[in-house]
């Protein structure tokens, strides 16, 4: 055991250093490391003498050696990383980022480009991790070098590229984020000039991952972007919902690259092997084959080879039938891999594949024979066994990136355990069938879909189990102190009295919690109106119509966010989708409302501006065959007992401080009873003309959606005309806009209303009750 010790304070050690030293600038961490290897030496060389008695010869029989192998580690790791932070600050190269220089740049695309979210209507950035080999600066010699680096290419061309491409491309140079080893993030408009081919494994991979998205098109949304994520991890279909509810219930290691790729591919294999009773070499050569293909398919970049290693320790050690000949290799992995890539003690990816293949080779297997010496099968046993030490490993990162410990874990991890090996193998087989019977993959792909379909739905009502996600401090300092409280009750859990106390106390918290969940009203709330969606800085109003359908005003600026207040609401239909004018802040979530709900029509007003906007609306409402039509003044909508008007505006304005704002639909609902003005971002010239045209009565409401998220640009006549008693501000936080103006809440207040903001209480309720009217705030603010 000592020798497992000493080399797992190698890794622990190792990792920590690197981890410090990517935030620290070269002397320092080469001072930190040249430092912890000095003091290894002396801590190998110490005699034992001064302890004297017991600690003596603990320090002798091993102690020292854990210490010294930490110190060593630490050292290796600081150093290592302190030779690669000296090429992000070199001079030449951080003079030229400083002065923001334009250059001619020579790259080597290290892994696939992934696309960020821009305005509707306009094409996506792509960033691109690349490998700096030269620059050509505009006014000085050209350098050679080697250094990593960011590419934020504006061009459609940076898309289809694939790892190990050359090519070269002139941008603007920016600094980087800091925190790991890239020098410098390059802004390119331009498509890229490409010099040469990738290598043929990174061509094949290629082929092999479009052949597999194309057999998954005519898949519905879900599931054909979740089984190319499944088989390798190639997320860039997922549905972003659907990825939140994967990470809600634990299952997200499914979707991405890491470790349980490689153990779910490599355990068919090494099954199949094993029914044939085949030797251990054929085993071993068989597997070996495997584990290659895999990276071929998955492609060969740095977080697969990763994922692969990290697999591969696991299998063998579980192979062997000896998880303690294992964990050394583990260690020693993760301490090579460090050592040759110091960023990787950064990435959270990196964190869940070494602790998940540590908790299965060191926890799951004494939890499997434990439960088999109490009488399970060892197929149940297993199962059980394998996704609960994963998720005990695991959850202190997860924790710590999600600020919640999800409570449904295990049991939805064990639920789709039956489904991951046919989805994925039926996955992988699409993928090698798609360059040569395209019609073959995708049958093989509709086959797949349906153990996929069980993911999604374990995912999805999993996600919204009463307590199933309990909060839980973020961070660094979340995820210390989980970990500190999980080998905590490991340790303690050996003995039988300790067991049962932690299983008394966890069954009591639950009683006592979840009925208080599960009997509140929980959201929304009884007799809502109208629910002002929390969206960020844009707007997303949802008026009720009937149980699960609803009459939907504005998106928001992106899909998210009004996807997941539609989904709180239990909104699965969307009889009308109303815009109320095209600004992104309005309509760049327009995918999350359509998104697995059916649109029955889609109303916008006459105003064409900006087109780009009216383009992404009539885009979609076309994919979905929702009818879209411009409407004007006077036009109603009935449905369900609510009753919706147009009243503005009156005519078009033109000439305005803003003609888009100024052309706001204004809506006038009534539901049960109560008026609610929905006047979209109107500013003063569109209030006063409602005013002067329609009269005060008119735009006389209840509930009052503040225009335009709260600006100053209000016309008091209007406000007072409004009087409204409840005010509801759609507005984002730390927004750089001013929004909302204090002089405007507070007349609002004076004037009797009730004002709540969603950038302070979340989603925001106004519900009728037997004396009038309240607010209801859901209390879940977006950070």
């Amino acid at each position: 055991m000592t020798a497992d010790l000493r080399l797992a304070g190698y890794a622990v050690g190792c990792w920590l250093a690197a981890l410090a030293a990517l935030h620290l600038s070269f002397p320092v961490g080469l001072v930190v490391g040249g430092a912890a290897l000095l003091t290894a030496a002396a801590a190998a060389l110490a005699p034992a003498s001064a302890a004297g008695g017991k600690a003596g010869r603990l320090w002798l029989g091993g102690g020292r050696w854990v210490v010294a192998a930490v110190l060593l580690g630490a050292g290796c790791g600081a150093v290592a990383t302190a030779a690669r932070v000296s090429v992000r600050e070199a001079g030449p190269l951080a003079a030229l980022v400083a002065a923001g220089a334009t250059v001619r740049a020579e790259l080597v695309v290290r892994d696939d480009p992934r696309a960020l979210d821009g305005s509707p209507g306009l094409p996506p950035t792509y960033l691109v991790s690349v490998e700096l080999t030269g620059l050509q600066p505009e006014d000085a010699p050209a350098m050679r070098l080697s250094a990593r680096a960011i590419v934020l290419g504006k061009n459609p061309a940076w898309r289809p590229l694939l790892p190990g491409q050359r090519l070269s491309a002139t941008g603007k140079l920016l600094g980087p984020r800091g925190g790991d080893l890239r020098a410098a993030v390059l802004s390119v408009k331009d498509a890229p000039v490409l010099h040469g081919r990738p290598s043929w494994s990174q061509r094949a991979a290629g082929s092999l991952r479009a052949g597999l998205q194309r057999a998954c098109e005519p898949l519905p949304d879900d599931v054909g972007g979740l089984l190319p994520g499944l088989v390798v991890g190639d997320t860039s279909r997922l549905q972003p919902t659907l990825e939140e509810d994967f990470r809600t219930t634990g299952m997200t290691h499914l979707n991405a690259v890491s470790g349980a790729n490689v153990a779910i591919i490599l355990g068919v294999v090494l099954f199949a092997v094993r029914r044939t009773r085949a030797g251990p070499v054929v085993t071993a050569v068989i597997c070996a084959g495997g584990l290659a293909g895999f990276v071929i398919l998955a492609r060969p970049s740095p977080s697969v080879v990763r994922a692969a290693a990290m697999g591969a320790i696991g299998l063998v050690g579980l192979a062997s039938g000896r998880p303690r000949a294992a964990v050394p290799a583990l260690a020693a992995g993760v301490g090579a891999l460090i050592v040759a890539d110091p960023e990787l003690a950064g990435d959270p990816g990196f964190a869940l594949s070494v602790l998940a293949t540590a908790g299965l080779l060191l926890v799951a297997p004494g939890w499997r024979d434990a439960l088999v010496r109490r009488g399970w099968p060892s197929w149940a046993a297993e199962a059980l066994a394998v996704p609960a030490a994963a998720q005990v490993t695991c959850g202190p990162v997860v924790a710590g990136l999600s600020g919640s410990v999800s409570l449904v874990a295990v049991p939805a991890n064990l639920l789709v355990v039956p489904a991951i090996a046919p989805a994925t193998l039926l996955g992988v087989s699409a993928a090698v069938l798609s360059p040569v019977w395209p019609a073959g993959a995708e049958f093989t792909a509709w086959v797949g879909q349906w153990p996929a379909r069980w993911l999604v739905v374990v995912a999805t009502y999993g996600a919204r189990v009463p307590a199933g996600a309990l909060p839980w401090p973020g961070g660094v300092g979340g995820a210390v102190l989980l970990g500190a409280l999980t080998v905590t009750l490991l340790v303690a859990a050996r003995r039988p009295v300790v067991r049962r106390l932690v299983a008394v106390v966890a069954a009591g918290a639950m009683l006592g919690a979840l009925p208080v969940r599960l009997l509140a009203s929980g959201w929304p709330p009884p007799r809502w109106i109208v629910v002002t969606c929390a969206v960020g800085q844009g707007d997303a109003v949802v008026l009720p119509v009937g149980r699960g359908q609803a009459i939907v005003v504005d998106a928001g600026p992106e899909p998210e966010a009004v996807d997941r207040c539609l989904r709180r609401l239990g909104v699965r239909q969307v009889v009308l989708f109303v815009v109320s004018h095209f600004h992104v802040d309005h309509i760049g979530g327009v995918k999350g409302v359509f998104r697995g709900r059916t649109v029955g029509a889609v109303v916008t007003p006459d105003w064409p501006e900006p087109p780009a906007g009216r383009a992404a609306v009539a885009a979609e409402a076309g994919s979905a065959r929702a009818p879209m039509a411009a409407v004007g003044p006077g036009w109603r909508y009935a449905a369900g007992g609510l009753e919706l008007t147009v009243i503005g505006p009156f005519e078009p304005l033109h000439g305005t401080n803003s003609d888009p704002n100024n052309n706001s639909l204004v809506l006038l609902a009534r539901v049960d009873g109560r008026t609610v003005l929905l006047p979209g971002d109107a500013e003063t010239e569109e209030q006063d003309e409602l005013l002067r045209h329609l009269g005060a009565r008119a735009v006389r409401a209840d509930v009052l959606k503040v225009a335009h998220h709260g600006s100053a640009y209000q016309s008091p006549e209007f406000v007072d005309a409004v009087d409204p008693a409840v005010a509801l501000v759609s507005v984002g936080l730390h927004n750089d806009y001013g929004h909302p103006n204090a002089s405007l809440l507070a007349k609002l207040g004076r004037d009797g209303a009730t004002v709540l903001r969603t950038d302070e209480e979340g989603d925001l309720a106004a519900v009728r009750t037997g004396g009038g009217l309240a607010v209801v705030a859901r209390g879940d603010p977006p950070s």
